[in-house]
């Protein structure tokens, strides 16, 4: 007898209620993720952890008594589910925020239903949320909200070989695995591995956080997006 897979478990956390209902009557039509339970603001949200199993909460960012940067920061800090951000355009420096405190990607709630459930499946299974096309927009909008990063990690980064700082730097673009592979003529393997040696090494948690590094140490700036920068 062959054994089924859990459906992932998913929490919803937003103040509006049909923002809610819209991404429940996506994922009801999974088969295999499943609702758990839904929250208006951030500490409604915590509560309803406190006793509910989840796998992934997709948090908005601005939100009632809890805002969702620190309700974030909290969910992380119980060592609880993957967190997704969603945004839009002008909230941008808070989804900066929230993935700074922990979240595992964040994404746009205008984001079609592929691209919604394809984000819970990726967080879910360790990978981080930074789709290209996003990564590209929402960066270079809000690079200029970055700190002063001079002093950070130089040690760090003079760690990384030439070819793991090339991947580096082609990640914080907005590149996949797949691109990368084939504007350095590797495989798609290859390029994990890089990845995983550079997170090892600076000590990141995934690809989220190494994009965050690569602006705040000026690895990349602000305008240089895009496979030709």
């Amino acid at each position: 007898m062959t054994d089924v897979a859990a459906p992932i478990r998913v929490v919803l956390v937003d103040d509006q209620e049909l923002v809610r209902a819209g991404f429940r009557m996506v994922l009801d039509a999974q088969p295999d993720i499943e609702v758990a339970g839904e929250a208006g603001d951030g500490l409604q949200a915590l509560e309803l952890l406190r006793g509910t199993r989840a796998d992934v909460v997709l948090m908005d960012v601005r939100m009632p008594r809890m805002d969702g940067i620190e309700a974030t920061r909290q969910v992380v800090a119980r060592s609880g589910p993957k967190v997704v951000i969603l945004t839009t355009f002008d909230l941008d420096e808070y989804a900066f925020a929230a993935i700074k405190a922990g979240a595992g990607g964040f994404m746009l709630k205008d984001a079609g239903p592929a691209q919604l459930i394809e984000a819970i499946k990726a967080v879910h299974s360790g990978d981080a949320v930074v789709a290209p096309s996003t990564t590209r927009r929402l960066l270079d909008r809000f690079a200029v909200h970055l700190p002063d990063a001079e002093e950070k990690a130089v040690g760090a980064l003079e760690s990384l070989t030439d070819r793991e700082n090339e991947v580096l730097r082609l990640v914080a673009r907005g590149m996949s695995n797949a691109e990368i592979a084939g504007r350095l003529y590797v495989s798609e393997a290859t390029v994990k591995t890089h990845m995983g040696r550079i997170l090892m090494k600076l000590g990141l948690r995934d690809r989220v956080q190494a994009v965050v590094f690569a602006y705040e140490t000026g690895l990349v700036k602000s305008g240089q997006t895009g496979p030709s920068a």
